[in-house]
């Protein structure tokens, strides 16, 4: 690899708030909040909207994400003219 064109790898934090789970894995990810992970040491944490531990396949529930259509939302935000 050339030196000095690959961004930097480093322990990052992903957090999924909706499950209250987080691990912490090695990436490229970019985050300007941190956390204190159990270890004691402080990380860079990326917020997820999904995880292993809220996906439906690997949970085995569904979830109602949204309760309205697509279409019903788009009406009801810039109306019908």
């Amino acid at each position: 690899m050339k030196p000095g064109i690959h961004p930097e790898y480093r322990p990052v934090v992903f957090r999924d708030r909706s499950a209250d789970f987080a691990f912490l894995t090695r990436s490229t990810a970019r985050s300007d909040s941190t956390v204190e992970w159990e270890d004691g040491n402080t990380y860079p944490v990326v917020d997820v909207e999904i995880s292993s531990a809220s996906h439906p396949f690997y949970t085995g529930q569904q979830r109602v994400m949204d309760t309205q259509g697509r279409v019903e939302k788009f009406k009801k935000r810039y109306g019908q003219k």
